[in-house]
Order: structure tokens, then C-alpha cells, then sequence
């Protein structure tokens, strides 16, 4: 078998010596159709090195996995693979193809005994395929199939082959948060996990969907809205714009970028609290609904609207403890149901149309507005949300919002 590189002025000698000597082992592993010339590759963007081969299914099954982590050194639990879909209809004929012979290609992988080196062929795109080819090879066929295999990946690297081989299929934003967050650290993720957000060891959702975990979307949300709402004094609440904001998603989300850098921003006591009491009110809103079976209102307080607005008065007040307190006790008010689920979607104003389904419901900045108005009542008489609050709440939006237009308009006079 001969080796060689292309682009090779683009290559350090240390490395071209590092991967030729990972393509060796791979070699001597696995079974391949090239036999008599490899030729291994630089992708011109990120610099990795990769060979493109037909490996037999029996080392595909036997020797890979696609139980693949982003960052194996550091966050070895967590994972940046989509969950597989059995019942897709797609795959089902992929299945079905398999167990006919066909031959699948494109399938991309990295080859790396580091971690769970009896594993060494790591599936990053084409989990779908592997399954299949797996289970065609129980009924022994055993054909040869098409990879893109790279070499001695940096975790910037492993995340760019991520994204590119998911760029055929529907990949959703919740997915490419996780990733994206998963290479900045794990700290977002750890900070969930000792609040109770999320469960030990448990990673954010790869999209939200009923009965779905917090996303890094909703997580993200909820502590920009806390910092924002810290930077507003709870005695001008009444006088000023209280919108909160929704982090952007399936990209950079600049605020977020900013805030996330924030000087002891995950060890502040303060924040730590708020997230308990978040994933508290989170755990009683679900756990009252458990046996009544309403999952909209089960899963209300994950509504981005809900959280947006609940983590900003939890900033306004983060310096006024006993109203803190009446915020943070929510959890334990209206009989179970923290958030009278089934008054707020009853909360409407005139100029609503026929089909708003009451507060929590959206994601505009009308009804942020209006829920950052209710949990700021609620917090001032603590007796937990009822119908003439909700509708105070309302009120009371609409009538600062018109306020505020007036001055602007008087400012441009």
C-alpha cells in the first residue's frame, strides 16, 4: 500500500508524520477496497487531513459506533449526534436497501483509538447508514461501503466535519446550539446540572419538542434576561420599556457571546439561586399536570415567553429580597398549578385576534411584555396569579407601551 498527501507545501512535517502513522494503523486494521494507493487529503478551510475508502461492513460494525462526543478529552458524556429516528420513513428504506445489497457512500467518520479504542472508527455523519448496514450484516451480507475518514481532529475541526455532513439533512437549531455551546465548554451545561434545570449527566435537548428537557436556546434566555434585568431598578419598572428578549439560535448569538464571559458569571450565588428556583417552578408546573395529562400547560413554564419574562423580574429584583421571595415562591401557589395555566390562556385584550390563545402561548414581544408585567405584580402581592391580575397585567402593558410611544413621538417634535 503507497501513501501519499496532496497539498503537501500546506503541511508541517511534524504532522504529515503523525497522520500518515494514524493512516497506517488504519490500515492494518481494517479491510479497504483501495489496496494499491491511498491518497490522503487536506480540506484547504480547516487543514484536515482525510482519505476517502470503501471499508467492509463487518470492521463497520465490529470496529465503529456511533456513540461519538464532540469533545471526548474534556466532555466525553455528552454528544453532538442527533437522535436516531426509527420510524422515519426514510430509514425504514434504508434498512430495506441494505438488506438488498445496495452499496452506501458518504459516510463520515473519524478514525481515533484514543477513545474507546476498541471503537476506533467514530461515525460523525451517516448514524442512519451504520444502523443499517449493522443490521444487514446480522443476515451476513457484508459489503463494501464509502467513507470520508479523517485523521487527528482538533475539537474545532471535529465540530466544522459535524456541521458539513449534516448540511443534507433536516438538522435542527436546537442541535447546532448544543454543538456550538459543547465546544465553547461545558460550563452553560454544568451551571443547568447544579440548579436542577437538568438531571445529572443529562445534556440539553437536540430539539424541542413535547416532553423535551430545556434547550440551550431556553437556557441561554434565561440567564440573558436575569443579567438584563439586573441592569434596571425595580422602582423605574413602571416608567420604562421591560421587554425581555428571546437568544437568537442555529448560529452566533452576539449578546449571548458577550454575556457568557462575564467575570465569575457562573459561580454568582445570586444566579445560582434564581436557577433553582427556575427548575423548582419548572418540577411543580409538571408535576401537577402529570396526572391530568395537558401537556401544553404541563410544559408552560419551558415556553420561551414564560422563562424570558420570569428570569427578567427575577433581575429587576434581584436586589429587593422579600419581593424576590413572592417570586420565587410561585412554585408553591395556585393549588399545584403555579402558573393558573388555565386563567392565563383565558388573558386577552381587545385588539388580540380570534385565534390568541391567551398568555405564554407566543413568542412576540407583546406577550413577553405582558408576562413580565404579571410576574412583576405577582411578586408585589404574592398571592399567586389569578384573573384580575392576569388582566391588570394586561392592562397595564398596553398602557405603558402608549405611554412610552408619546414621549418618543414628543422627542422628535
Amino acid at each position: 500500500m503507497k501513501l501519499g498527501f496532496d497539498h503537501i507545501d500546506q503541511l508541517v512535517v511534524y504532522k504529515q508524520s503523525q497522520v500518515k502513522e494514524l493512516v497506517n494503523n488504519f490500515l492494518q486494521e481494517f479491510e479497504i477496497q483501495e489496496k494499491e494507493h491511498i491518497t490522503i487529503h487536506t480540506d484547504n478551510k480547516t487543514l484536515a487531513f482525510y482519505i476517502e475508502c470503501h471499508i467492509k461492513a463487518k470492521d463497520i460494525c465490529n470496529k465503529g459506533t456511533i456513540d461519538v462526543p464532540l469533545d471526548p478529552e474534556n466532555q466525553s458524556d455528552y454528544r453532538a449526534n442527533r437522535e436516531v429516528v426509527e420510524n422515519n420513513p426514510a430509514y425504514l428504506k434504508m434498512l430495506q436497501d441494505a438488506e438488498e445489497k445496495r452499496i452506501f457512500s458518504n459516510i463520515v467518520a473519524e478514525y481515533n483509538p484514543d477513545f474507546e479504542p476498541d471503537k476506533p472508527l467514530k461515525i460523525i455523519g451517516g448514524q442512519h447508514r451504520f444502523l443499517a448496514i449493522e443490521r444487514a450484516l446480522k443476515k451476513e451480507i457484508n459489503e463494501f461501503h464509502g467513507f470520508k475518514l479523517y485523521f487527528d481532529l482538533s475539537m474545532e475541526q471535529r465540530l466544522d466535519v459535524q456541521l458539513i455532513s449534516n448540511t443534507n439533512i433536516a438538522v435542527s437549531s436546537d442541535l447546532l446550539d448544543r454543538m456550538f455551546e459543547t465546544v465553547k465548554g461545558p460550563e452553560l451545561r454544568d451551571w443547568c446540572q447544579k440548579c436542577g434545570i437538568l438531571e445529572a449527566s443529562q445534556d440539553f435537548a437536540d430539539k424541542k419538542q413535547r416532553g423535551s428537557q430545556i434547550s440551550v436556546r431556553g437556557a441561554r434566555t434565561l440567564i440573558v434576561n436575569y443579567v438584563n434585568g439586573k441592569r434596571i431598578k425595580d422602582i423605574e419598572f413602571n416608567i420604562i420599556r421591560t421587554t425581555p428578549a428571546i437568544s437568537g439560535t442555529g448560529g452566533v448569538d452576539e449578546e449571548w457571546e458577550i454575556i457568557r464571559q462575564t467575570p465569575k458569571l457562573w459561580t454568582d450565588k445570586k444566579m445560582i439561586e434564581m436557577g433553582k428556583a427556575y427548575a423548582e417552578l419548572v418540577a411543580s408546573q409538571k408535576k401537577y399536570f402529570s396526572v391530568k395529562e395537558n401537556f401544553e400547560f404541563s410544559e408552560k413554564a419551558l415556553s420561551y415567553s414564560v422563562l424570558a419574562s420570569w428570569a427578567f423580574v427575577a433581575g429587576v429584583l434581584h436586589k429587593n429580597s422579600e419581593r424576590l421571595k413572592r417570586h420565587y415562591d410561585l412554585s408553591n401557589r395556585t393549588s399545584g398549578d403555579p402558573l393558573n395555566s388555565s386563567v392565563l390562556a383565558k388573558g386577552r385584550h381587545k385588539t388580540d385576534p380570534e385565534n390568541y390563545r391567551g398568555l405564554g402561548t407566543r413568542t412576540d414581544v407583546k406577550d413577553r411584555g405582558r408576562l413580565t408585567e404579571l410576574f412583576f405584580l405577582q411578586a408585589e402581592k404574592g398571592t399567586g396569579i389569578n384573573k384580575k391580575m392576569v388582566d391588570l397585567a394586561i392592562e397595564k402593558y398596553h398602557a405603558k407601551e402608549a405611554n412610552l410611544r408619546v414621549q418618543e413621538m414628543e422627542k422628535k417634535l
